[in-house]
């Protein structure tokens, strides 16, 4: 008989990190399908900028390092993942400049895949947001929908149109989008967050192919329906606009930089949808997704240390001798 003397795991998993991370990206092309139709044909570009960047800087980076040169789709993934998080009229080379930190400062610095404190494409999009605010908030209308009716005839390409402020930065007295057109992304935003339909798609896939679990989704989504409810808020306009759903189904469930218990990852969502609500309606951001993800994963430590169940006959923490 054989002994095992490697360490846990033992129960072996047929899921690979390319596995996952291959099947993340095909989770993710409706919404870069929509994107493209939405704004056009720079969408597409964008996203191919920013996954060829996030791909080239980690291989360069392990080439330097002297690592094993091959690399899985997790640099893809980040690479599309921050461009859904970028406004379709951002210069390229802006866009590179958040590659680099996504890649190198944020995920290789500290390790590595599995090794990150946060969400590369989260902690990339607010230094962004911070460094270059005017070009970060440009927005334009649509190629389609109502909201495209005054341009679409004129414009080829969105990037040519007017601009158009996201359903959460409207002026008072200024018209809400239809529930339609919030659902399937017809309104200014980020080029990948904007249709909920097509996120959910990509929902449905990772569920059903097991990559994630529900309960962060919800917990975080559900926080922030029932926290606009209380306040008098549309309920419909805070979860159809901003990034609430891009980041709940894709950010808020990286498996290195969030809770591993059930428990944890619930609290997880509700700790992102806290703030997110607190940033919403009490600062002068329109938008708090990202600094709510980024506060969350930096308490993750914390979290899964008081949520983790103890293995079977552990002695808790603070048993005196005689306990024992």
């Amino acid at each position: 008989m054989k002994l095992i003397v490697e360490p846990t795991p033992h129960i072996r998993s047929s899921n690979t990190t390319d596995k996952i991370m291959g099947r993340v990206l095909i989770a993710l092309v409706p919404a870069l399908v929509m994107s493209v139709y939405i704004f056009g044909m720079r969408a597409l570009y964008l996203s191919i900028v920013c996954m060829g960047s996030c791909i080239i800087f980690e291989s360069l980076f392990r080439r330097f390092i002297r690592k094993d040169k091959e690399i899985d789709p997790s640099p893809a993934v980040t690479g599309l993942l921050l461009a859904f998080c970028l406004p379709v009229t951002l210069p390229y080379y802006m866009a590179i400049i958040g590659c680099f930190i996504a890649i190198v400062v944020v995920k290789q610095l500290f390790g590595g895949l599995g090794q990150n404190f946060a969400n590369p494409a989260i902690v990339a999009r607010i230094v962004l947001m911070l460094s270059f605010t005017s070009e970060m908030t440009y927005w334009v209308k649509p190629n389609v929908g109502s909201a495209a009716d005054a341009v679409s005839s004129a414009t080829p390409n969105a990037v040519d149109g007017l601009t158009a402020a996201t359903p959460l930065m409207l002026e008072a007295g200024e018209q809400v989008p239809g529930m339609w057109e919030l659902f399937m992304g017809y309104h200014g935003g980020s080029l990948g967050e904007t249709s909920e339909f097509a996120l959910l798609l990509g929902f449905a896939f990772l569920v059903l192919t097991r990559v994630i679990r529900v309960v962060t989704p919800i917990a975080f989504i559900s926080t922030v329906a029932v926290g606009a409810l209380i306040t008098g808020a549309d309920v419909g306009l805070h979860l159809l606009s901003g990034g609430l759903v891009l980041g709940a189904v894709f950010m808020a469930t990286d498996y290195s930089t969030t809770p591993v218990s059930l428990t944890g990852k619930f609290i997880f969502g509700v700790g992102c949808g806290i703030i997110t609500l607190i940033i919403r309606f009490f600062s002068d951001m329109p938008e708090g997704i990202s600094y709510a993800i980024l506060i969350m994963n930096i308490l993750t430590f914390y979290i899964d240390k008081f949520t983790f169940p103890k293995p079977f006959g552990a002695v808790r923490e603070g048993r005196n001798d005689d306990e024992k």
